[in-house]
């Protein structure tokens, strides 16, 4: 492996708060009744585009989305934090010569934003993220293979959910699931996950293996 593209949430940094907030407002905004928790836990990893779409009507999801992101990027953004041991894992694999990416389903701007805010964007060669033509993860993960120039073989993505797992899938590339993030261990292995990692710090020792 030479290339490692990480997921943002649940994976590099722990945002449910901002993001559990930012939801609410929504729902709020909209003039609805906020799903229960269990159902915003869901909403998690997708891209908002398909979330939304779940539970709004289809000629309000725009205004969702909107709603979503003007309050996060005011303040969702600060409420997040860097999981215990990711400073040390992106310090160890530069310093190995991997080239890391952030690959995420998060609005990219505000991806590239939170990345500064947390000191963590040096280590990156590529932060890309959700853009409005190019939002399901296998399309962000397709933008980086062409960016980095990068053979599918040299790949691998690690992610928390399934929907990282599908994306690595369905583009080609080896596929490591993240164990303290959001999703779901038997998700994650239904999904086509090649490695589990139940910490940060195992990362480094897994990727010998590939």
């Amino acid at each position: 492996m030479k290339y490692i593209f990480f997921d943002l949430d649940g994976t590099l940094v722990d945002s449910s708060k901002g993001i559990k907030a930012s939801f609410a407002h929504t729902f709020q905004s909209l003039g609805q009744e906020i799903p229960d928790e269990s159902v915003i836990d869901s909403f998690i990893g997708p891209p908002l585009e398909v979330s939304f779409a779940t539970v709004v009507k289809p000629e309000d999801v725009s205004s969702a989305i909107d709603y979503y992101r003007q309050y996060y990027k005011e303040e969702g953004i600060y409420e997040v934090e860097l999981y215990k041991g990711i400073p040390e894992l992106l310090e160890s694999l530069k310093q190995a010569g991997y080239s890391l990416y952030i690959t995420t389903s998060k609005n990219e701007p505000t991806a590239l934003q939170m990345a500064e805010n947390l000191q963590i964007n040096d280590y990156f060669a590529g932060i890309l993220g959700s853009l409005p033509h190019s939002y399901h993860k296998a399309d962000v993960i397709k933008r980086a293979i062409k960016e980095s120039q990068a053979d599918l073989s040299q790949v691998v993505i690690i992610g928390d959910t399934k929907f990282d797992m599908i994306g690595g899938k369905t583009v080609g590339i080896k596929t490591l699931g993240a164990l303290w993030g959001f999703g779901k261990k038997a998700d994650l292995i239904e999904n086509g996950a090649d490695f589990l990692a139940r910490t940060p710090q195992e990362v480094f020792s897994l990727l010998q293996h590939f």
